[in-house]
């Protein structure tokens, strides 16, 4: 019975013809073919691979901005109710002992989430006394003064939050602008001339 088995291994060895290799004439003009082909190729293939890297990159980045535009789509919800705290506290001096002990609690809460809002990379900017940013302020109103010069933030009704460079809710601001009597005077000067 052993026979048996190892005979069929041997039939198989024999069976597999050896292949000799041949000697193949390619003239120069097909050799150039060749390589200018192959050259093609990896040009193509360098090609392919470096737009499926860009599109990979792209897709990232498209992600990432899809998660980021979230979050500040969250956090500018949170400010809202964050911004009536603030102003509710601020008449907790006026009110009795047992309203200021749990107003102590809210500024506590408050504080916590504007320490999560600054752990996520979103801080206020000061807005008074600072000159008129379209891309940071929001005017509301302008208001006649001598005490500033025209453009000038005067008053801040609403803070504005930036998260990193980015303005994520502008201030809402009233900027000062010269007098009408003024504007007047100098009227008459500009017609002289």
């Amino acid at each position: 019975m052993k026979e048996e088995t190892e005979k069929p291994e041997e039939e198989e060895h024999e069976k597999k013809p050896e292949r000799e290799p041949k000697d193949v004439a390619i003239t120069d003009i097909e050799l150039e073919e060749l390589k200018k082909d192959a050259e093609g190729y990896k040009h193509k293939y360098l090609h392919l691979l470096a737009d499926a890297e860009n599109a990979r990159k792209r897709l990232q980045k498209d992600r990432s901005d899809i998660i980021q535009y979230a979050i500040q789509n969250i956090i500018l919800d949170f400010l809202h109710p964050i911004d009536h705290m603030e102003n509710a506290l601020g008449f907790t001096e006026e009110a009795s002992d047992e309203v200021k002990h749990w107003a102590t609690g809210f500024q506590m809460i408050l504080n916590q989430f504007k320490d999560v809002l600054v752990n996520n990379g979103v801080k206020t900017f000061e807005a008074l006394g600072k000159d008129f940013d379209p891309h940071l302020h929001d005017a509301v109103e302008m208001i006649e003064t001598n005490e500033h010069p025209p453009g000038t933030v005067v008053e801040e009704s609403v803070r504005g939050y930036a998260i990193g460079e980015k303005t994520l809710r502008p201030a809402r601001v009233k900027v000062s602008k010269a007098p009408a009597k003024e504007k007047q005077e100098e009227q008459p000067e500009e017609q002289k001339s």
